[in-house]
């Protein structure tokens, strides 16, 4: 890949930049514990994206109203009611979703050369609550409240293009989610970078199956920094 290309790198916050899946089971993983259901983290993670995704399909509702749902749904799917107060407690979390440990160095190595952007599947406020964990000034952020819709719509991606005042091939969109973000970014004609957070866990996790082919993969950030810092730059085409 000739890095040199592209003026903007574009990311998935959540999975990719955020360590989600903690943050998820935290908050499931007891609820269902105090109503008597045991059920192994990765059962947990594979019904969430199953429900997460099918409350994203239909009419949009904001990110906080579908965990809301996807809360109420995963009870009722293991045969329980949940409280107000459960149902609330997972977009009350998002706040506290730590960052991975190579994420906030990684992206001030990047925002050195490139421009940088958030697309992602969440609120603006409930960003606002996760941004300052990122610790860099994103140059633009779309989210899914912005977009009225969720990824895997490419309508999401054709709005970040809007905001980035860019052709598809001079952004490279990079993600841990290849159904989410992978494939509709490749289907726009952008460049796409897998970081495959899961490498050496059984299943898929808290994001659906797909098939996608990525330009490149690489198991975190920091391998991706060096992969792209580590070779020689042109100059930017005009």
């Amino acid at each position: 890949m000739d890095f040199a290309q592209y003026r903007w790198l574009s990311f998935d916050c959540y999975g990719t930049l955020i360590d989600w899946e903690p943050g998820l089971l935290a908050v499931l993983r007891p609820m269902l514990a105090a109503h008597g259901r045991n059920l192994a983290d990765e059962g947990i993670l594979e019904l969430y994206a199953a429900l997460e995704a099918r409350e994203e399909a239909g009419e949009y509702r904001t990110y906080r109203q579908v965990l809301e749902s996807v809360v109420e749904k995963l009870a009722a799917r293991l045969g329980f009611s949940a409280d107000h107060r459960e149902i609330r407690a997972l977009p009350n979390s998002i706040r506290d979703w730590q960052p991975f440990p190579d994420t906030a160095a990684a992206l001030r190595k990047l925002k050195a050369r490139y421009k940088l952007a958030i697309i992602s599947n969440i609120d603006d406020d409930l960003f606002a609550g996760t941004a300052p964990w990122l610790e860099v000034p994103f140059d633009a952020v779309v989210t899914a409240q912005q977009a009225r819709s969720y990824k895997p719509s490419r309508n999401n991606f054709r709005l970040a293009l809007e905001r980035m005042g860019e052709p598809p091939g001079r952004v490279l969109h990079v993600a841990q989610s290849l159904y989410h973000d992978v494939a509709p970014a490749k289907e726009l004609g952008m460049s796409a970078v897998w970081v495959n957070r899961r490498a050496g866990k059984p299943g898929a996790g808290a994001t659906p199956r797909a098939l996608a082919e990525p330009d490149l993969v690489v198991p975190d950030m920091a391998t991706l920094v060096g992969t792209i810092l580590d070779r020689p730059q042109r100059k930017f085409p005009p």
